[in-house]
């Protein structure tokens, strides 16, 4: 069962409020005049292995020579 707060509680501990979706899943906000709303967290599907870029500052040919030189003193 999803945590209930009035509008005015919500508004006071919001940290609070937004922790509890976290862990809990949803939190219901109801107004003064009935309406309720659901507070929920947004979980973005990323893989681990999905890491930005670094810029070298080299081109990709010269990224292949490095390789290949590397390659070649150990084998």
């Amino acid at each position: 069962m999803a945590i209930v707060y009035t509008y005015s509680e919500a508004r006071q501990k919001l940290a609070k409020v937004l922790e509890q979706a976290s862990t809990e899943g949803e939190v219901l906000v109801r107004r003064k005049d009935g309406q309720v709303f659901v507070i929920r967290p947004i979980f973005e599907k990323k893989s681990p292995l999905d890491v930005a870029g670094i810029d070298l500052g080299i081109s990709t040919p010269e990224l292949i020579d490095i390789i290949r030189e590397s390659r070649e003193k150990r084998g």
